[in-house]
């Protein structure tokens, strides 16, 4: 029993170790490095993106390389087959659709902590894909929560405007794709890529998405050069969102089960809204912090609803 609580207790901790990385890393550094990079104006938005992008995921391919190297994961790729080839290249477009739109987002809208509270709709749109694709079953308190989190985000997102081109803040759609994009890529991950270690995954996936960068950079004729101040932010988001964040969600995942661990990640609106207040001195308005509070509760709802699920199908 012990041994138990103290393997339930590193599971938490991991978890919350991984929000916090994500949360500072994906969300605080990563907008601080793309407000440097557009007050240099060295380029224009789209260009703007591209150079983040290319030193962004650099940064992360080479130190997911040297992981995978560390433990002895990349030797997999050469025990692959063809159709598991075939499969990483898909996640490899999914990927720099999802992460394009994530990021033009986190472009888009001022606030990293609205970006992260909208971002809660990924969850939402992950669940009803599980029932509808993959006929998981839907709970009364699942529903509950979908509701909760979409109320949440229409009123964060609501700009008080009647006509459907301006009822809603500017990048709010992004976020809706982004959303569908990414619980697209977790099923295809969900069906497909049971043999894959996430070490190779999260590598597959860094590699895409510095390539697609590094060819945009080359054709569009984007400079290379950046003030430090966004390379630091760069250097330091990159090692803590996509490489620290991932492997400590993995590590979580060893102790506790996926959905116990998402219980401590839904809560990464509400970090990043802290952190952006050290960070930028920035808050959202009044009722876009209650639609955000309203998200994470949905959240909550929902995957508490499924481990009360994943209970009664144990005792059952």
């Amino acid at each position: 029993m012990t041994g138990m609580k103290s393997d339930r207790f590193k599971g938490y901790l991991f978890a919350i170790l991984a929000t916090l990385s994500f949360s500072i890393g994906g969300y605080i550094f990563s907008k601080g490095a793309m407000n440097e990079i557009s007050n240099a104006g060295l380029t224009g938005p789209v260009g703007q993106l591209v150079v983040f992008g290319f030193y962004w995921f650099l940064v992360a391919f080479f130190l997911n390389l040297a992981w995978s190297v560390l433990n002895g994961k990349i030797s997999q790729l050469m025990r692959l087959t063809r159709r598991q080839y075939g499969i990483l290249i898909l996640l490899g477009i999914m990927e720099i659709l999802t992460n394009t739109s994530f990021y033009l987002s986190l472009q888009i809208i001022p606030d990293p902590s609205i970006t992260s509270f909208l971002g809660n709709l990924y969850p939402v749109m992950l669940t009803l894909m599980g029932v509808t694709l993959l006929k998981e079953r839907f709970t009364w308190l699942e529903s509950a929560g979908v509701f909760l989190a979409l109320t949440g985000a229409f009123v964060i997102s609501y700009t008080g405007e009647t006509s459907l081109k301006k009822m809603f803040i500017p990048g709010t759609m992004v976020v809706l794709v982004n959303a569908i994009l990414a619980s697209t890529t977790s099923v295809i991950g969900k069906v497909n890529v049971r043999q894959l270690t996430p070490e190779i995954i999260v590598l597959n996936g860094t590699f895409w998405l510095w390539i697609s960068a590094s060819i945009l950079m080359v054709t569009m004729g984007v400079p290379v050069h950046l003030p430090v101040a966004a390379l630091t932010n760069i250097a330091a988001g990159a090692f803590l969102g996509p490489f620290l964040g991932v492997l400590l969600i993995y590590y979580s995942f060893k102790y506790i089960e996926a959905s116990r661990s998402s219980i401590v990640q839904s809560l990464k609106g509400i970090v990043v809204l802290g952190g952006a207040w050290v960070y930028f001195g920035t808050l959202p308005l009044r009722h876009q912090i209650i639609g955000g509070l309203l998200t994470v509760a949905g959240v909550l709802i929902m995957t508490l609803g499924k481990v009360r699920q994943q209970k009664t199908v144990k005792q059952g």
